[in-house]
């Protein structure tokens, strides 16, 4: 795996994850390119800032849930293929019902290349610790349409609330949020602002490692 760059369970134990792009559920309806296993990768420097939420989280009763870190530049490329596609209707209705797939791009839903291929952005929810159940948001993840926005009038305001909860545990914690995703989140100081990775993500042996883990053990 490339330096400065780790598994999320590796560094914060507890923190659950879904990488849905490992999996076939997603707005493609496949395992997408360079997602080779179901894990989240993350830069260190994401790490730091991610513990730090984890532990906001946790004494408010929350956890938090990650669905995707890094994301190599071939996926990325993946997206943009499949967006140029002729439409199939297989997740339309699930991802994308009030838009076409080639809108994607100019509503800002997909980018030519993301903050994710950097190492700097996350995508995650929330969920109670005492029960395990996922908090409401108003929609689910990769829901493309306006009721994704944060400034979304459209859904329940309980929700909305837990949208703002979920935007201060992470605002106060060294991310900045996204407008049109609620989930998604980027590291206000990034690693490698200009730097856009595509190495796979693998259950490759890391290196570089050692002691460095260990600050991130609770």
């Amino acid at each position: 795996m490339k330096n400065g760059f780790a598994f999320l369970d590796e560094l914060l134990p507890g923190v659950r994850w879904d990488s849905k792009y490992a999996t076939w559920d997603n707005f493609t309806g496949k395992p997408v390119d360079g997602y080779e296993v179901n894990r989240i990768v993350v830069a260190y420097a994401l790490g730091d800032a991610l513990l730090e939420a984890k532990e906001k989280a946790s004494t408010l009763g929350y956890g938090l849930l990650v669905l995707d870190g890094y994301r190599p530049q071939r996926a990325v490329n993946c997206f943009l293929h499949w967006s140029a596609q002729p439409e199939d209707g297989l997740t339309k209705e699930k991802y994308y019902p009030n838009i076409d797939r080639s809108e994607m791009i100019t509503k800002g839903y997909v980018a030519a290349k993301s903050s994710h291929s950097r190492g700097s952005a996350i995508d995650l929810t929330l969920y109670r610790l005492d029960t395990d159940a996922l908090v409401p948001m108003g929609t689910s993840f990769d829901f493309m349409d306006e009721r994704s926005h944060h400034t979304s009038k459209g859904i329940p305001s309980n929700e909305a609330e837990n949208r703002r909860l979920l935007c201060s545990i992470m605002e106060n914690s060294g991310f900045e949020s996204y407008v049109y995703e609620w989930w998604h989140y980027v590291l206000k100081n990034e690693p490698y602002p200009d730097s856009y990775f595509d190495f796979p993500i693998s259950n490759e042996i890391l290196s570089g490692l050692g002691s460095s883990l260990e600050k991130y053990k609770t």
